[in-house]
């Protein structure tokens, strides 16, 4: 019984957040044509989905993921750290330092025109 409690709130909580954003901005749009804003103000050229770029990023966040195990391991072995400390903050760092360079790769990769 606990599992589905478990996927009922995950459900509704995902429902939720989808519902509010999507109507949120209908009514946003709404708003602005009323105003006479015209329309291709909501066909943002900076936001572009790109596949190539996402999985750059994607790739970028998992090697600096493999990086932090091997540091963190690296760390706990050589320096005695205990190892429940080592691994999961080495992860946040290489991990977060892989999203940093994604980001300034995918920058450089826009301002080039693709």
């Amino acid at each position: 019984m606990e599992p589905l409690i478990v996927f009922l709130a995950l459900f509704g909580t995902i429902f939720g957040i989808a519902y509010v954003f999507l109507t949120t901005r209908n009514k946003e749009r709404l708003s602005l044509i009323e105003k006479g804003v015209e329309a291709s103000l909501f066909n943002s050229k900076g936001s572009k989905f790109s596949i190539a770029k996402f999985i750059l990023n994607l790739a970028l966040l998992f090697m600096g993921i493999g990086a932090g195990i091997f540091i963190g391991d690296l760390l706990s072995d050589s320096l005695n750290m205990k190892e429940e400390v080592a691994i999961p903050s080495m992860l946040f760092v290489f991990g977060g330092l892989g999203l940093v360079v994604g980001f300034f790769i995918t920058r450089n990769l826009e301002s080039k025109g693709d």
